[in-house]
């Protein structure tokens, strides 16, 4: 399940080419060194990788399709997409890849009880399932905003036995349930795992959430070689945190023909205050324990944020996308709400898919990407998730 490349294994420090480390407070130094030694013992354990192989198959659903969308691709008139289609794991989405992971990691060390945090509610759903597949407790901190408007994932996570949270404080979205999360570690982290459900926070998470992602540049990697003999032009994903995109990228990271494209949300433009463009608006800073690109005010306080899409919804990133931006090996572009939304419902009507919003931003900015190239060319979109969550979302916004 481990990749190494030269571009991402970080120094002793957690490092990504002067972006991540560990700046936590002193009572939590020694329990990220105690997952980091966990997890450098195990990864290559012969044990450990045969279970993450076998509920990969026999839970989770992989591998994972790879889709031409043919329809899509007449549609549009340009290169041919093919989606990675992540939407199609258990529980609805590539969270489940990592939270496999980190919850047989968390056996190994011996810990006894889960938390976790949640934006649109994929990653509170995945390590709710695990927690119930392994006979854990399980809490997830989700802001109060989100809560409302992915309310059918909060009673999915309900159904699989986990006590949600809502916190109130903040923006009462995503960062402020990171927050909360880490504050909970701090009290109880003897027999606490802290679930994190993307590529963000102290070493060694990043590292971590990357490699147990990366089976999804593995798989596209393999599979359009297979279907067209070459590497493609692209790899595209949506960007917040950033875990399905470098899972994504990691497949290709080495290869310098490929493009690799990070997607954020655009929000209502980014000409106004309500997005979530860290990497076009922002710069580098200090959040949840790493330094990495933030949306920040004058003194380093996080900014308030806007997405349609609750997964996208963070004023942060990971600390490797800030490095691959920092290098030009990746870009990272935008894409509205409306962009967004309307790439859900062309994909709906065209292809008969639903896509998560998250996913949609990446999708949007494909569509408009293929138009630009010639029919020769191959864009690979992570379709991340799928879309349920957010039906009613999309029905307030569309108005059907």
């Amino acid at each position: 399940m481990t990749y190494i490349s030269k571009y991402s294994t970080p120094d002793a420090q957690g490092y990504f080419n002067g972006f991540g480390g560990q700046i936590v407070p002193d009572l939590l130094k020694p329990v990220m060194e105690e997952i980091a030694e966990a997890y450098e013992k195990i990864k290559t354990d012969p044990e450990f990788i045969r279970e993450m192989k076998y509920y990969a198959e026999k839970f989770i659903g992989r591998e994972t399709p790879l889709y031409f969308a043919e329809r899509l691709t007449k549609e549009t008139g340009g290169a041919k997409i093919y989606l990675k289609r992540e939407d199609l794991c258990h529980t609805g989405a590539h969270k489940i890849n990592n939270v496999m992971g980190q919850i047989l990691l968390a056996r190994k060390m011996g810990k006894k009880r889960i938390i976790a945090e949640t934006g649109a509610g994929q990653h509170g759903v995945a390590t709710a399932t695990g927690c119930a597949l392994f006979g854990l407790p399980c809490t997830v901190y989700m802001g109060a905003e989100d809560v409302k408007r992915q309310s059918l994932n909060v009673f999915r996570m309900k159904m699989l036995g986990a006590e949600v949270i809502a916190v109130e404080r903040g923006q009462k979205t995503l960062s402020d349930a990171v927050d909360e999360a880490l504050e909970d570690l701090v009290k109880n982290y003897r027999d606490t795992f802290y679930l994190i459900g993307s590529a963000v926070g102290p070493h060694p998470y990043p590292m971590m959430v990357r490699d147990f992602q990366s089976v999804i540049g593995t798989e596209a990697r393999r599979q359009i070689l297979e279907a067209e003999g070459r590497l493609p032009d692209y790899a595209v994903a949506c960007v917040g945190g950033g875990s399905n995109a470098i899972g994504l990228f990691s497949g290709f990271v080495n290869d310098s023909s490929v493009r690799l494209v990070g997607v954020e949300a655009a929000g209502k433009g980014l000409d106004t205050n309500e997005h979530c463009a860290t990497m076009a608006k922002g710069a580098p800073g200090v959040l949840h324990g790493a330094y990495t690109y933030l949306l920040q005010d004058e003194n380093g306080r996080p900014l308030p944020t806007h997405s349609i899409s609750a997964g996208l919804d963070y004023p942060a990133v990971g600390a490797e996308h800030s490095m691959l931006k920092e290098t030009g090996r990746a870009v990272y572009e935008s894409a509205t709400d409306k962009e967004a939304v309307d790439a859900c419902m062309k994909l709906c009507r065209i292809e008969g898919i639903i896509p998560a919003l998250e996913s949609s931003h990446a999708l949007a900015y494909a569509i408009k990407l293929a138009k630009t190239l010639d029919k020769d060319r191959l864009i690979i979109v992570n379709l991340s998730g799928r879309g349920d969550k957010d039906v009613d979302i999309i029905r307030e916004y569309v108005r059907l």
